[in-house]
């Protein structure tokens, strides 16, 4: 099988092939690795790299990416959305968070800085209530802790005793 790959080469120690969000294969060596050793690499691992192709766009046909309109109004319903319930929730809670921004982040819902202010997706918005509320109490759990520590999550559950079925939610 011979595959497509784009070539990164780099300062690094170790040999690492990895397929993007958009299905192409993306290969990283150190830069004076040779050509040969890359190619057996790649040929010991050509069962995983057509398996996870293939996933890859089986995913990309069944979830096409999002027009500009569409992202637009996720942007807009979070906008509206998420700052009621970051308020809601933090008051139930007992904590201020500095700020709320919306993002476009893609691999992760939400985030907590250092000086409280809170960051959500604007893909967040494409899950059940239910899933945008934990996301919303795990990140003003965070202000009180800033790490994933058991009293962290103590803390989470002492507000949402469901919380880890409503995480599975988002792994859709």
């Amino acid at each position: 099988m011979t595959v497509e790959y784009t070539l990164i080469r780099s300062k690094r120690r170790t040999l690492a092939v990895e397929i993007t969000r958009d299905g192409r294969v993306v290969v990283r060596a150190p830069q004076r690795m040779a050509q040969t050793v890359i190619d057996t690499f790649l040929a010991s691992r050509a069962d995983w790299i057509a398996t996870h192709l293939q996933r890859r766009q089986q995913h990309l046909e069944s979830h096409p990416p999002l027009t500009e309109q569409e992202i637009t109004a996720l942007r807009k319903k979070a906008k509206a959305v998420l700052p009621e319930k970051v308020q809601h929730w933090a008051q139930r809670m007992g904590v201020q968070p500095t700020g709320v921004k919306i993002t476009s982040a893609r691999t992760r819902f939400g985030s907590c800085s250092s000086k409280n202010s809170l960051c959500f997706s604007l893909y967040l918005m494409d899950y059940p209530e239910a899933a945008i509320d934990a996301v919303v109490v795990h990140e003003l759990a965070h202000i009180r802790h800033k790490n994933h520590s058991s009293a962290f999550y103590a803390e989470v559950e002492r507000w949402l005793p469901d919380y880890r079925q409503r995480a599975k939610l988002l792994k859709r």
